[in-house]
């Protein structure tokens, strides 16, 4: 069953059909848990989600044709400045984890990645989460507008009809 239909019959637990859409974003990557990943109570380290949330942004922007060389190559570089995660559920070893991103806003200089994660087999909400980024010159650290090409990429894939990556 896919998904899709999973989310419309509800086995998403107390989450309702519009809780479930508000976190399945167009794009997700899969990410299996490895066993370094784990702690002594046998589940995903918390640290261990920004890392996933990180591969999860970077295969995004190059989904999307603005890899991070785009950036540098239209004299942009960028820092994290703000991340959050919410924990839902607990991710244990050898699981494929499907982490979905999106850019979900872009103000003057900031632009706001966005992620769910969901255990492949049960579809169960395993986290959600966030990392705000600032455009930034390379030479002197200082922010500056979001590029362009990044505002157009973004509009250009979230708009299109293709199929989920």
């Amino acid at each position: 069953m896919s998904f899709a239909i999973r989310a419309l019959y509800g086995t998403f637990g107390d989450m309702t059909k519009d809780d479930v859409y508000k976190y399945l974003y167009r794009f997700f990557h899969p990410v299996q848990v490895r066993f370094v990943e784990t702690d002594q109570q046998g589940h995903v380290f918390f640290g261990h989600f920004f890392t996933y949330f990180d591969i999860a942004l970077t295969e995004y922007l190059k989904a999307i044709g603005h890899s991070y060389e785009q950036f540098l190559e239209d004299g942009v570089d960028f820092y994290y400045v703000e991340s959050l995660c919410q924990y839902r559920d607990r991710a244990f070893f050898d699981e494929i984890l499907h982490v979905h991103a999106r850019v979900g806003k872009i103000g003057n200089s900031s632009f706001t990645f966005e992620f769910s994660i969901f255990e492949s087999d049960s579809q169960r909400f395993i986290a959600n989460g966030h990392i705000v980024a600032v455009a930034v010159d390379p030479s002197t650290s200082k922010p500056i507008r979001a590029p362009e090409s990044l505002r157009r990429a973004v509009a250009r894939y979230e708009t299109t009809e293709n199929e989920q990556s």
